[in-house]
C-alpha cells in the first residue's frame, strides 16, 4: 500500500508546471469558448498574465501583439476552455484507483476472480475494499450474496460498493464485524438484503451501508493525499481542469487544504458538504472564500433525498415495474427536505439535491418553489441528475432559476435497465436534457465519476446523439432529447461554472476569467459522435500553467 501511495504522489508531483509568466501570447489556435452572450465565438490567438487571468482574445484579422513576454504557437490546434465536471465525488475517484476496482467485470465469475486474485496480491490490507460491481451488466438477475464471497475470500473482511454508490456487498466476515444478524433492524431510509429466515444476505442498499461502513477503518491523512493526488491526475488527463465535488467531508476538505498549503492543488474544486455538520464545521456561517487563486469554495451542501434506479432505491410516483412491491427508499421525509435547505439557504449555501425518481424530483421542485418565497435572491437552486422527471413537472425547471445538473453518460448506462424498472409508458421524462431547455432550465454537465468514466468528451457525444460508444441504440434512444453541440459545450463549460457560482472566473475564454484551456486534436462543433469520442487532448493549462504530464 505505502508503495502505491508514495506512486500516487509521485504522479501529481510529476505534472509539468510551465509557471506562468508576465503576459504570455498562446497564438495560432482555432479557439472555441462560449462568449459572454452565451453564444459560441472563435477566436486565433489569447494573452493572459502573470496572474493567469486572460487580458484579451484577438479574433481572425486582427494583429499579434509585440508586447509580450513569451509567445507560444499554438501549431493550429483546437483551443476550448478547459472542461468543468459538475458532480464527481474526487475522493472516491482516488480511492476507486487505489483499491479493487470491479467496474469493467462482465459476469459474477469475473468479479469473483478478480476479488480472489486482488486478494491473494495484497495478504497484508486488513480489509478488501473496492467499488463498480453491477449485477446488471452481469445478467445476474439479483443481488450477489455473502456466500459468493466467502468462497473466494473468507479469512478478512471485504466491503465492495456497487457502482453507484448507493449499495455495498459484503463477506460473512464483514457482517459478523458489524454484528448484524437477523433481529437487526433496516434503518430509515435503507434496506438489508435478506435470506428467506431473515438473516442478511450480503448487499445493504442505502442507509443500510451505514451499519458495516462504522466498523470500516477510516483512511489515515497519507492516504487522502494519495488519492487525492491520484484523482487529479484522472481528471487533469481527461482534460477536465474544475469539479464540482458533491459529498465533501471534514477529512476531504483537509486533503484539499494541504494540497493547497503545499503548491500541489491544480484541479479546481467547487465543494458542496456532506452533511450539515461538515458544512458548518467547514464554513462557519456562509460559504468560504475562493482560495488558493480560485481552485477551492465550499459553495454549499449535498442533499440526498432517494438512491438510485439500479438498487430500486430512487422514490417513484408509481411501483416499480420489476418489482410492484416497491416505490423507492424515500432518504427524507418532505419536512426534512425542506428544513435542511432552509438552514443551508439562511446562511447562503448553495443546496444541490440528489433526486433520481420522479417522485423524489416534484418533491424537491415543489420545495423550492415554496422556499423561493423566503429566500430571493440568485440562489442557483440544483438537483443532481434529475433523471426520472413526470413530463408534467419539467416546466417547474424553468422558474426560480434551478439548474439541472445531469450526467449525459447514465443515459446510455442505464437505458435498458430504466426500461425495465419503469416500463415503456413511464419514459418521457427519463434524461430529458432538452425538454429542461425548452422550458427555460439550464443545464451543468457532469460524470458522477468514479459511477462513470470522467471522460468529458464522451459526454458530449452521448448528449447529441443518445448512442452509446457502439452506436446503440440505431438513431438514438429517445432521440427527440439530444442536444446541440452547442448546447453540450455550454454545460460543460460556462454553465457548469454557472452552476457553481464561478462565473467570472473561469468557464470561458474571455478577459477577466482564468487561462484554464485545452489544446486537442479536432473541433467537438464539427466532429461526429464517434470522432468526438476520440478527441486527443494534447495539452492540459490551469491559470497559465501547463498541468498535464504529457
Amino acid at each position: 500500500m505505502n508503495r502505491i501511495i508514495s506512486g500516487a504522489v509521485a504522479a501529481l508531483a510529476a505534472l509539468a508546471a510551465c509557471p506562468a509568466a508576465a503576459d504570455t501570447l498562446v497564438y495560432d489556435v482555432d479557439g472555441i469558448t462560449i462568449g459572454e452572450d452565451g453564444a459560441v465565438q472563435r477566436f486565433t490567438a489569447l494573452v493572459f498574465d502573470e496572474e493567469g487571468r486572460i487580458t484579451r482574445v484577438l479574433e481572425r484579422g486582427e494583429q499579434r501583439p509585440r508586447d509580450v513576454d513569451y509567445a507560444i504557437d499554438g501549431e493550429g490546434r483546437v483551443m476550448l476552455p478547459g472542461m468543468i465536471d459538475a458532480h464527481v465525488h474526487v475522493m472516491e475517484i482516488g480511492f476507486g484507483a487505489l483499491t479493487l476496482d470491479l467496474s469493467e467485470t462482465t459476469s459474477l465469475e469475473d468479479a469473483l476472480a478478480k476479488i480472489r486474485a486482488f486478494a491473494e496480491e495484497n495478504p497484508g490490507r486488513p480489509w478488501i475494499l473496492g467499488r463498480g460491481w453491477n449485477q446488471e451488466t452481469w445478467g445476474l438477475g439479483r443481488f450477489p450474496t455473502a456466500a459468493e464471497l466467502d468462497a473466494v475470500v473468507s479469512d478478512r473482511p471485504v466491503w465492495l460498493s456497487r457502482v453507484d454508490g448507493h449499495a455495498s456487498w459484503a463477506n460473512s466476515a464483514a457482517i459478523a464485524l458489524a454484528n448484524v444478524t437477523a433481529a437487526t433492524k433496516d434503518p430509515e431510509g435503507g434496506r438489508i438484503i435478506r435470506a428467506a429466515g431473515g438473516a442478511p444476505e450480503g448487499v445493504f442498499v442505502d442507509a443500510a451501508e451505514s451499519l458495516v461502513n462504522a466498523v470500516v477503518p477510516a483512511p489515515k491523512p497519507k492516504d487522502r493525499d494519495a488519492a487525492l493526488a491520484m484523482a487529479q491526475r484522472i481528471l487533469l488527463e481527461n482534460g477536465i481542469t474544475a469539479v464540482a465535488d458533491m459529498g465533501t467531508g471534514i477529512e476531504d476538505w483537509q486533503a484539499f487544504r494541504r494540497a493547497g498549503d503545499l503548491g500541489r492543488l491544480k484541479l479546481r474544486i467547487m465543494a458542496y458538504a456532506s452533511s450539515p455538520e461538515a458544512m458548518e464545521l467547514i464554513a462557519g456561517s456562509g460559504p468560504t472564500p475562493w482560495l488558493y487563486d480560485d481552485r477551492l469554495r465550499l459553495n454549499g451542501i449535498k442533499l440526498y433525498l432517494d438512491g438510485a434506479l439500479g438498487s430500486r432505491g430512487a422514490i417513484l410516483k408509481q411501483p416499480y415495474e420489476d418489482e410492484p412491491s416497491t416505490r423507492g427508499l424515500p432518504l427524507l421525509r418532505p419536512a426534512q427536505l425542506r428544513n435542511l435547505m432552509s438552514r443551508a439557504a439562511f446562511e447562503n449555501f448553495q443546496p444541490a439535491i440528489h433526486a433520481i425518481g420522479d417522485a423524489a424530483n416534484a418533491d424537491v421542485l415543489n420545495a423550492i418553489a415554496e422556499l423561493s418565497e423566503t429566500y430571493t435572491g440568485d440562489r442557483r437552486w440544483r438537483i443532481e441528475h434529475a433523471q426520472i422527471v413526470d413530463p408534467d413537472d419539467i416546466a417547474a425547471f424553468g422558474k426560480h432559476g434551478v439548474i439541472a445538473s445531469m450526467q449525459p453518460l447514465h443515459q446510455t448506462s442505464d437505458r435498458t435497465m430504466a426500461e425495465a424498472r419503469l416500463g415503456p409508458d413511464r419514459l418521457g421524462g427519463a434524461y430529458a436534457w432538452r425538454s429542461v431547455l425548452e422550458a427555460g432550465g439550464r443545464l451543468a454537465f457532469g460524470s458522477d465519476a468514479p459511477v462513470e468514466p470522467a471522460d468529458v468528451f464522451a459526454g458530449i457525444a452521448v448528449a447529441i446523439s443518445r448512442t452509446d460508444a457502439n452506436g446503440e441504440p440505431f438513431g438514438g434512444w429517445r432521440a427527440q432529447e439530444t442536444v446541440s453541440r452547442e448546447a453540450a459545450l455550454k454545460a460543460f463549460t460556462a454553465d457548469a461554472a454557472f452552476a457553481g457560482f464561478a462565473d467570472g472566473r473561469f468557464g470561458r475564454l474571455v478577459p477577466g476569467e482564468r487561462a484554464d484551456f485545452l489544446l486537442v486534436d479536432r473541433d467537438p462543433l464539427l466532429a461526429s459522435p464517434d470522432a468526438i469520442r476520440e478527441t486527443q487532448i494534447l495539452e492540459v493549462w490551469v491559470g497559465g500553467e501547463r498541468v498535464d504530464a504529457r
